[in-house]
């Protein structure tokens, strides 16, 4: 690659937003250049497919490469979300790291942890829910995307039906 620093391939993010700035840049590629969030969205989709694949398939020497593609993609939203003003790959950075600390205040704070791992999951659901208040989401369903595929998302909210007895393990008694 030419004008790009010299450093160790694939250790450096700084390396990989530069080629996308390149990319989108006025001498970059048409092509990335007539992107936006919503053509973006499938390929991104995809790529997590493709992360999901390697691991069911046990391909762990694919596993670097698909989840390579699928950090593109998070650079590819994030760049276009800076050339609009909204926020850049740093923010996005912010955003993850606080919210990892926030959940796991047993880690990273004075919080015990819970004594097994269903029990920390059960925390870090109630965690999960005084945020959702916070954001003013008044449904415990208010937060399930509506773009996960259709057995995806029907199984999330019954996950989350569930959590609050909204279940039944006979379908008989649901009349």
């Amino acid at each position: 690659m030419t004008n790009l620093p010299k450093i160790e391939p694939g250790r450096d993010v700084a390396i990989l937003l530069d080629i996308m700035a390149r990319l989108r840049g006025p001498d970059g590629c048409p092509w990335d250049r007539a992107q936006n969030f919503e053509t973006i969205a499938p390929y991104t989709i995809e790529e997590a497919y493709e992360v999901a694949t390697a691991i069911q398939d046990g391909d762990l020497k694919a596993l670097p490469g698909e989840l390579g593609d699928l950090l593109f993609q998070v650079v590819f939203h994030a760049r276009m979300a800076q050339e609009s003003g909204l926020f850049d790959f740093g923010d996005v950075v912010a955003e993850v790291t606080d919210k990892m600390i926030r959940r796991h205040p047993h880690v990273f704070g004075d919080e015990a942890a819970k004594t097994d791992a269903a029990s920390q999951k059960d925390f870090w659901e109630k965690l999960k829910e005084s945020e959702r208040a916070a954001k003013g989401q008044v449904s415990l369903l208010d937060d399930v995307a509506s773009a996960l595929p259709a057995l995806m998302r029907a199984e999330k909210l019954q996950r989350r039906a569930s959590s609050i007895g909204f279940d039944w393990n006979n379908a008989e008694l649901v009349r």
